[in-house]
């Protein structure tokens, strides 16, 4: 069997959430005995050894061209062109032209919830309008819908009436360098590579609303107030302009000094990150999966995450959970992981144990045995 999978964005330098996982999937699949042939549709971009040819994995760069016309033109003709028998859209959208037996990984529907129609940048408003014309439409159509979670699968099926035996859960995982174990000239080269300070929570926030920042902010402000504030939150990939006009608008200015923005951190290059923090902090408003929450438990530093949506799911008991609404609920609980050494370690020891039970070789079984099943 000929399988395209839509993988347009693996080759982008900075990679996030759904580049991850459709890098992963790929390079599990790469490593099973399949009689199956499978044509990678990829745009061209810097990092493009992220995934290279095999005897039954062959990279197709197409483009450059905006995500929406390489979607709905390009794609199509590929799949056309090299007679794939299966098309796997992995990226929540796909071509509305296309004929083939469809798989389409919908990591969430988040944009369609009321909440987020005017939330975002420019960018991300776009990509939620596309998604809001594209979806709908794809789900009832593809042969087969995969998600990440139970949690997400409920929405799906009551949000886009979709019937049950046609949404399959495939969980997600971290990536086998998110270990315990700690080089300590490493750890420190790195430390110092990052000028990172001695004690930090890290927050791996965004610009995306669902990550919950102005909340965290407020919990910071709360500590501050009382004296408590006695360790810097360290923030990858955020812009300094951005973080400054939501603290003004709180008057929470001063709290940039207790602030670091360290730019965009390679994948490879998180785990140390996660082993150097005291703790992580996820309290995000709405998530489908969390593999955030995986990486640092693997790490093994305790978690903070939200009692919402999926987060418990994929946590277990290997988290602290708070309610995302309340920056008090945020700050008292930092303060109990710091200053708690039996609950930390506790939370430590689960958390070990709990990323253990997903794993990315898993995740690509179960999506090559849907490709058999459509």
């Amino acid at each position: 069997m000929k399988i395209g999978i839509e993988a347009q964005r693996i080759y982008r330098k900075k990679k996030h959430g759904m580049d991850i996982v459709i890098l992963e999937v790929l390079r599990h699949l790469q490593q099973m005995q399949t009689p199956h042939d499978y044509y990678v549709y990829v745009q061209p971009d810097e990092d493009s050894n992220a995934l290279v040819n095999s005897s039954h994995m062959h990279i197709q760069v197409k483009g450059p061209a905006s995500y929406p016309v390489w979607e709905q033109n390009m794609l199509p003709k590929a799949c056309k062109e090299d007679k794939v028998n299966l098309l796997h859209c992995t990226s929540n959208t796909a071509p509305i032209s296309t004929k083939l037996p469809l798989v389409v990984t919908i990591h969430d529907i988040i944009y369609l919830e009321k909440w987020m129609i005017k939330e975002g940048t420019y960018y991300q408003r776009f990509g939620n309008l596309y998604r809001r014309w594209n979806v709908p439409r794809i789900a009832k159509k593809a042969q087969t819908i995969i998600t990440v979670s139970d949690y997400e699968r409920q929405r799906i099926i009551e949000g886009l009436h979709i019937p049950e035996n046609r949404v399959k859960t495939v969980y997600n995982a971290c990536g086998s360098h998110f270990t315990p174990e700690k080089n300590e000239a490493e750890l420190l080269a790195f430390k110092q590579k990052m000028n990172l300070p001695d004690r930090f929570v890290l927050f791996l926030g965004n610009t995306d609303p669902k990550k919950n920042l102005p909340n965290v902010m407020k919990a910071l402000g709360l500590l501050h107030a009382k004296g408590q504030l006695d360790f810097t939150l360290v923030m990858p990939d955020f812009g300094r302009d951005h973080l400054l006009a939501m603290l003004k608008a709180q008057n929470n200015e001063h709290l940039i000094n207790h602030i670091m923005l360290t730019g965009y951190i390679p994948n490879k290059e998180l785990p140390n990150l996660y082993r150097l923090a005291q703790m992580f902090l996820y309290p995000s408003l709405r998530e489908s999966f969390g593999i955030p929450i995986l990486e640092a438990m693997a790490c093994g530093i305790p978690v903070i995450t939200s009692n919402t949506s999926a987060m418990p799911e994929v946590a277990g008991e290997g988290a602290l959970l708070i309610d995302p609404t309340q920056p008090d609920d945020i700050a008292a609980t930092i303060l109990n992981v710091l200053q708690n050494e039996s609950l930390r370690n506790q939370t430590i020891a689960y958390g070990i144990n709990r990323a253990a039970m997903f794993s990315w070789q898993k995740t690509a079984q179960q999506v090559l045995d849907i490709y058999e099943a459509v």
